[in-house]
């Protein structure tokens, strides 16, 4: 039977687990309990009133982080003539069409965010066992497959992120890293709520902030108030 860390028994020790806190307290203790010798991720998970077995009942989407997830984006455009120059132009660091498409036919796949250009989706929907697994796949429900290249690639270079709804019906993406600010990361939190609780699918009935948890990579999870992260969001 594996068994937790020094560390980490200490920070859950901090943690009621019977108890949801409201963002600010959350955040702090967060922040209190990154114990880890590197800059932890702080990840959000958050299980919404809704079957993703139904399409109508599919929650997913991307938001604008305005302080980013902490780290550098590898962004990869698959585009050709004045929309290869406009991308590189954007800052992308790959660039290419039939050429990249070759290199990651062979088992490159080296970038954190793919975008493509709509004329180039025959090409690049070769590529499909290989993308969509890693959810590299230029998708347009989440603005990766456009014209508009030059936009695209810097707001995924700021901290554009993507979320989707699991099988369980549960949302997990990053909201920046341990080392923010506590305002930082609260912004960052309540971007990322507001775009969540617009995207409520009409058919869903019900509770549908069940619960949400905020953690580090390497800490244990600390329950929110969904009412209080839902007022704060609105006001």
């Amino acid at each position: 039977m594996s068994t937790r860390g020094k560390k980490y028994e200490e920070a859950r020790k901090r943690v009621d687990r019977n108890k949801r806190y409201a963002l600010e307290m959350g955040i702090q203790i967060l922040k209190d309990t990154a114990k880890a010798k590197f800059d932890e991720s702080v990840d959000m998970a958050i299980r919404l009133g809704v079957n993703p077995k139904h399409s109508d009942q599919m929650v997913r989407g991307t938001v604008a982080l305005p302080h980013g997830v902490g780290k550098a984006v590898r962004v990869l455009v698959f585009a050709k003539g004045e929309k290869e120059k406009e991308a590189r132009d954007a800052g992308a660091d790959f660039v290419g069409a039939e050429d990249l498409v070759e290199k990651i036919t062979g088992g490159w796949t080296d970038f954190d965010k793919a975008i493509a250009t709509p004329d180039m989706m025959g090409t690049v929907g070769r590529l499909g066992k290989i993308l969509g697994p890693r959810g590299l796949m230029p998708n347009p429900k989440v603005g990766t497959v456009t014209f508009e290249v030059g936009r695209a690639v810097k707001e995924l270079k700021a901290g554009r992120v993507e979320f989707k709804v699991e099988k369980t019906g549960i949302v997990h993406t990053t909201v920046g890293k341990a080392s923010f600010a506590p305002e930082k990361l609260k912004e960052n939190v309540l971007a990322l709520m507001d775009v969540i609780i617009r995207a409520k699918p009409a058919s869903s009935k019900g509770t549908y902030l069940k619960s949400i948890a905020i953690s580090t990579t390497m800490g244990p999870g600390i329950k929110l108030d969904p009412n209080d992260l839902r007022v704060v969001a609105k006001a």
